[in-house]
This record gives structure tokens, C-alpha cells and sequence, in this order.
């Protein structure tokens, strides 16, 4: 058998390991995600304020709020810096 052949069947077994909670190679990423109509709401903006204020499709928020999408690692670490300081975003954005 080929080099390739063992790396492939080496890494198969540790896939099959890892599905089954019993790896110990692979690593696990969590990212944290926001709760993003908290965050809008003790804002006390509307979605479609929200959005225009720190530049969110609202078709992005609506659906980060209605649990169809999950904002990736860089749109929450995003909505965590809106979450700490929501004024000072919004400033930034208007220089923009």
C-alpha cells in the first residue's frame, strides 16, 4: 500500500474515533455566540435601527434572531464589541 493510502486510512480511523467521542487528536472550536436581540433590545432600536446603525444586512439580523442563522466567529466577536460599547461602534461606523 501507497504512503497516501495508510495517511488516508490513519485519518479515517481518526474521524471514525472522534464521531464516536473516543479521539483524542482532533480539536474542538466553540465560538460563543451572542444573544443578538438581547443585545438590539436594551439597545432599544428596532431591527431595521439596529442594522443601519452598525452597518447588518437586516436580513442577516432578522435571521440570527429567528434561529436560522448563527453568526460566524467574526460576527460575533462583532456583536460582542456592540454588546460592551454600543456607542463607540456606532462613532466608529459614522466616520466610515
Amino acid at each position: 500500500m501507497t504512503d497516501f493510502g495508510q495517511d488516508l486510512i490513519a485519518a479515517m480511523e481518526e474521524a471514525a474515533a472522534h464521531a464516536r467521542g473516543t479521539g483524542t487528536v482532533a480539536r474542538v472550536h466553540t465560538i460563543d455566540v451572542p444573544d443578538v436581540r438581547a443585545i438590539r433590545e436594551t439597545l432599544g432600536l428596532s431591527q431595521q435601527a439596529f442594522a443601519s446603525a452598525y452597518h447588518i444586512p437586516l436580513a442577516t439580523l432578522k435571521g440570527w434572531e429567528q434561529g436560522r442563522r448563527q453568526p460566524d466567529a467574526t460576527a460575533s466577536a462583532y456583536l460582542s464589541v456592540i454588546a460592551r460599547l454600543p456607542h463607540e461602534a456606532r462613532d466608529v461606523l459614522r466616520a466610515v
